[in-house]
């Protein structure tokens, strides 16, 4: 018994287009992990606050550990500004994971990181923590437009 040529030709098509979307979610998910993993590059360098700012979404929030919400791009700017101030800061993540809708415009990535900066004695302390940033696909570039991370305390 044979199918008939349009049943073929149906579960071909469908095929062709799972394939293509698990491709396109597979790329998409490439895509947003080299994003998050060049702006974790340029905010560790902590020299250029503007290329910091820029992988944050206009419309961004930010959910500092034990500080207020920061919400708008212009606000981060300067939250970012003066973290950069403080004496001994340094920041550095490294993205874990990162996952995209089928739909391409929206994923989000986990990360391990870590704060420095001067204590009360002089000395450059490291806080370990981790993180989860949501992303937005605009204009074909990702952007973050949520951001939180909390203490790596187990």
């Amino acid at each position: 018994m044979s199918l008939p040529r349009f049943t073929v030709l149906a579960i071909l098509c469908v095929a062709t287009f799972a394939c293509a979307s698990a491709t396109a979610v597979d790329a998409d998910r490439a895509a947003l992990l080299k994003t998050d993993q060049q702006w974790a590059a340029v905010a560790s360098e902590g020299r250029d606050i503007d290329a910091i700012v820029s992988y944050w979404a206009d419309d961004a929030t930010v959910y500092p550990e034990n500080a207020p919400v920061i919400h708008g791009k212009a606000a981060i700017r300067q939250y970012v500004a003066e973290s950069l101030k403080i004496p001994g800061f340094h920041i550095t993540w490294k993205p874990l994971s990162a996952v995209v809708s089928r739909g391409g415009d929206l994923g989000y990535t986990t990360d391990e990181n870590a704060i420095s900066l001067q204590v009360a004695n002089g000395t450059i302390a490291t806080f370990p923590g981790r993180g989860v940033a949501v992303w937005r696909k605009q204009d074909g570039q990702w952007k973050c437009v949520e951001d939180i991370w909390n203490s790596g305390k187990k």
